[in-house]
């Protein structure tokens, strides 16, 4: 079942990037179109975890360095029957953390130093259970995926804009490319707001299944739901100096880059306190 939602995302969003490609450069661009396709999903699955700690500055940690973090994430992989991830610190004072990797014997954890400051070993070991329950479900593959896709069809749309102001799209020229103008600028438009709905609606119906899963793991949501108090609380006010927003959707919340938002419609995280009345909610039962 997850290989195939990882696949069925994966054909939703080529097909955006393709259908954009053949509006904007009729055969020609949706050739063009599916090669990027390819070689951007050549490179989500095997070189977007790299990626996110290169970015992020992530650094390896040892036993020794962290016993605690060590000690945390062994006992929650034995109960979650995964291997145990390579682990990272990232030097940022503004408490997170994210899972990142396209399978569970390739993944890997980054927590904050921030994180690691703030957090008890209780509301530590709700933050884990979360980005393990990441890996253990194979969401980290298929966000990066999304993610990765979501920005092609994006800079696709951004090449088509320019290509309008210098180019134009003319009519013989058009037909032969078997695009229209009017199609095409509706593309431009449409393509990127499709490929971000659909990044947002994985982004956001994720979180609620680590959340719960990660509860499970533990066997109790109390750790989980401090944790993301705090952490609700903290990144009001601390702006990360660390991640990146392409970085951002893999994070437990949402981080603070310094400056307002939009809305929340456009997040890629649910509202914290829709996650926290949740899990108040929620009826625990043992993870199988």
């Amino acid at each position: 079942m997850k290989i195939l939602r990882t696949g069925a995302i994966l054909i939703l969003l080529s097909v955006v990037l393709v259908v954009a490609g053949g509006a904007l450069g009729g055969r020609g661009g949706m050739q063009i179109a599916l090669l990027i396709a390819v070689v951007m999903n050549f490179v989500s699955y095997f070189f977007s975890d790299k990626i996110a700690l290169k970015t992020s500055g992530a650094q390896p940690v040892s036993r020794e360095q962290l016993p605690r973090l060590y000690q945390v994430m062994e006992g929650l992989a034995a109960k979650a029957n995964i291997p145990v991830p390579k682990l990272y610190v990232v030097p940022d004072a503004a408490p997170n953390a994210f899972a990142t990797g396209r399978s569970p014997r390739h993944a890997s954890v980054a927590v904050t130093q921030g994180l690691l400051q703030i957090m008890n070993d209780e509301e530590l070991e709700g933050v884990i259970a979360h980005e393990l329950s990441h890996v253990r479900n194979y969401d980290i593959l298929t966000s990066s995926i999304a993610a990765t896709i979501a920005g092609a069809v994006t800079y696709m749309a951004q090449m088509g804009k320019w290509a309008m102001l210098f180019g134009g799209f003319g009519g013989n020229r058009d037909e032969e490319r078997g695009g229209g103008g009017f199609s095409a600028l509706l593309m431009i438009f449409l393509a990127p707001f499709a490929a971000l709905l659909l990044q947002l609606f994985l982004s956001r119906s994720r979180e609620y299944a680590a959340d719960e899963t990660g509860v499970r793991m533990v066997g109790h949501a109390q750790g989980l739901i401090r944790a993301l108090e705090k952490l609700g609380a903290y990144n009001k006010r601390i702006a990360t100096s660390a991640i990146s927003p392409s970085t951002s959707s893999l994070c437990i919340v949402k981080p603070f880059f310094g400056e307002g938002t939009l809305s929340a419609l456009f997040s890629t995280h649910p509202p914290l306190e829709d996650r926290i009345a949740t899990l108040r909610q929620m009826t625990v039962t043992p993870l199988r």
